[in-house]
């Protein structure tokens, strides 16, 4: 039952999303068909995944315009070479780290990514220190594109899952 209401939670979340997302006109530009969203922001993920055995910069630079920002809030937001930077600084907390997409979905020239990110800290990650402990949490982030390359990008991880995992006895 508790599976049933989280995945219907998830769809309204989604549903309303997807709803916002395309009276957003802000960035607006052709539709995108999957495939093509899905290689507009698959960089983005390749980043994440083990950052420190990629050339973060490139993959980044690549998918992202020189005015790109990256938002936690409508006030927190960043440009592109602090987020270059903290996907580097992530390498060396959490060397194993892989970001991967689950579900992808397209509204215009939008799109919305559910993801999944696993690692295992080897320095201290979210004010916990590291125990040898894996964790698995879920994000949910949104690409506004331009020209085939993302101008804005807003984001949620569920930390506070990732947090209790790690410190489970």
């Amino acid at each position: 039952m508790k599976l049933k209401s989280a995945t219907l939670a998830l769809s309204a979340l989604m549903a309303g999303l997807l709803w916002a997302v395309s009276h957003s006109c802000a960035y607006a530009g052709p539709a995108l068909t999957p495939d093509k969203a899905r290689a507009i922001v698959a960089p983005v993920y390749d980043a994440l995944t083990e950052p420190g055995k990629k050339d973060v910069d490139a993959l980044l630079k690549q998918t992202t315009t020189d005015d790109f920002t990256s938002c936690t809030t409508d006030s927190e937001c960043v440009g592109r070479d602090a987020l270059i930077a903290r996907f580097k600084g992530l390498a060396d907390t959490v060397p194993d780290l892989s970001w991967t997409i689950k579900d992808l979905w397209v509204s215009g020239s939008d799109v919305i990514v559910r993801g999944e990110a696993i690692g295992t800290p080897v320095r201290v990650f979210l004010g916990v220190q590291p125990t040898g402990k894996s964790f698995k949490t879920m994000s949910i982030d949104i690409y506004q594109t331009k020209n085939g390359r993302v101008v804005r990008s807003y984001h949620v991880e569920n930390w506070t899952s990732a947090i209790r995992q790690l410190t489970a006895k």
